[in-house]
């Protein structure tokens, strides 16, 4: 999976999104409201800008065409975008409107207020030619159009008309993010990736069952004109219409939801770098599927690298047999720094877990016990015959990671194909490390990467005589005592 050298035009409504990050611990002796005291604070692109931002992370170039203030605000945008790197600034300045920016106080993981600097009023008619202009001047050469509608002005049904006929013309597929309830106004486009609520508010009919869904995306499909509709329904996964009748759907595949404020920004982004690397659109579905469970699990306006989407794209392939709960590296970190940010200790163990025995889940037990979540690092297959021998393992990794994965202590399930977990842990910085009480605190792997970041080892109990190796060699026993 490649996305290099693909060109996306990200059209629409450019915003400055500001998280402000703190502690409630009292409320205000001036009035009965909570005081947030402040820990840290981030700025990010958002809104179509955020779009731009998921193209540039998974190794694509985005051109952004939106609307900025000659505001202080607007000249942060620029700077971010500067920062980002693989973003064209083809933001249109002017002096008639703010910039929009949205500024959130989250205390507690919870959203305390959000402030909106903004006005939504449609553009005039010297900043539409401008916008008709620059989407005609930068168009050629791009691989795929985005329309972002936030509903904020920018994209009345002059622009939008223009830009869809332009890249029509010039043979590149359009994708719509939809605010209006009449699908009509975005007529031509290729796919059009509404939510369940926008599609049932253009709808205006009950969508209880994935049948009604379907039904009502079809009928929708043909009165707008366009060729397909991509439903995105939050835990309930994706549905894809297309004009031919074929229905297509998949279920959400994230593996724990912290913030998922930008993720149609994120599934939109990865469909058009999809078609335009030549994926068909079912395809182009799934692939934005896992997308979008990695991006939830991480909060704010959160962005995934190649690498996550490549490793989530794997992992949702065998997650049927393992729960749900198998997930890749990239995954694990986004999931524990979620963990960790709701002040959730996360703790970590390691092994083969050839033949599952008594030892075993009592040690999973007893860690679980002293953490609020567990995870547990698989070696592949080979790993386990360069550590094992070559009769190594007994059970293959999808029947291991099966077997660990239904055990009630466990939260997660990983993988590593190295000989050590170093790696892994380094990548993962739990808060505990366990391991048996076989071994010392400094004879344990990565017990030098957790202590030195404040976090503890814990050597546990063993249960005598209960091991693999000791089931096999009796198991080999009583092969032999049967055959003689």
């Amino acid at each position: 999976m490649s996305f290099d050298g693909r060109r996306i035009m990200c059209l629409g409504d450019v915003m400055l999104d500001r998280f402000f990050y703190g502690q409630i611990d009292r409320i205000s002796p001036e009035a009965p409201v909570p005081v947030v005291r402040m820990k840290e604070n981030r700025a990010m692109l958002g809104g179509v800008g955020n779009v731009a931002r998921n193209i540039a992370s998974l190794g694509g170039e985005a051109v952004l065409i939106g609307l900025v203030g000659e505001d202080l605000a607007g000249r942060e945008i620029a700077a971010l975008i500067e920062e980002t790197g693989g973003i064209v600034d083809a933001n249109i300045r002017t002096r008639s409107r703010p910039t929009i920016s949205k500024t959130r106080i989250i205390a507690s993981q919870q959203h305390v207020v959000r402030l909106d600097e903004e006005t939504a009023d449609s553009i005039g008619a010297g900043e539409t030619a401008l916008v008709c202009e620059r989407v005609s001047n930068l168009l050629p050469g791009c691989h795929a159009l985005i329309i972002s509608d936030y509903a904020k002005g920018l994209l009345c049904a002059e622009v939008v008309q223009h830009a869809i006929a332009e890249a029509r013309a010039l043979g590149m597929p359009v994708l719509v993010d939809p605010k209006r309830d009449d699908f009509a106004f975005y007529a031509g486009a290729t796919v059009m990736t509404p939510n369940l609520k926008e599609l049932k508010a253009a709808a205006r009919c009950p969508l209880e069952t994935d049948e009604q869904v379907a039904e009502a995306a079809q009928r929708l499909m043909a009165e707008a004109g366009v060729e397909s509709i991509l439903v995105t329904r939050s835990e309930k996964g994706m549905l894809l219409a297309e004009a031919d009748g074929s229905i297509h759907a998949v279920p959400a595949n994230a593996k724990e939801v912290f913030d998922v404020s930008g993720a149609g920004d994120t599934v939109i982004a990865v469909v058009a770098l999809s078609l335009a690397a030549g994926q068909a659109p079912p395809r182009a579905m799934r692939i934005a599927n896992s997308a979008a469970g990695v991006v939830v699990s991480k909060l704010g306006t959160a962005t995934l690298s190649l690498d996550e989407l490549i490793s989530a794209v794997e992992a949702d392939a065998q997650e049927g047999a393992a729960g749900g709960k198998l997930v890749s590296a990239g995954q694990a970190a986004s999931i524990i720094e979620g963990w960790q940010r709701r002040g959730l200790t996360a703790g970590f163990t390691n092994g083969c877990f050839d033949i599952l025995h008594r030892g075993h889940v009592t040690m999973l037990q007893a860690a679980r016990d002293t953490c609020d979540r567990l995870v547990v690092a698989l070696n592949t297959d080979d790993s386990v015959r360069r550590l094992k021998g070559q009769s190594r393992p007994v059970n293959e990794l999808e029947d291991r990671a099966s077997v660990i994965a239904a055990l009630r202590p466990v939260d997660l399930v990983v993988c590593f194909s190295e000989d050590t977990p170093l790696q892994l842990i380094t990548q993962l910085k739990p808060d505990v490390l366990f391991k048996g009480a076989d071994y010392t605190v400094d004879t344990v792997v990565g017990a030098d990467v957790v202590l030195a970041r404040g976090g503890r080892v814990e050597l546990l109990d063993l249960v005598p005589g209960r091991s693999t190796s000791n089931i096999i060699a009796r198991s080999q026993a009583m092969t032999g005592v049967a055959a003689e």
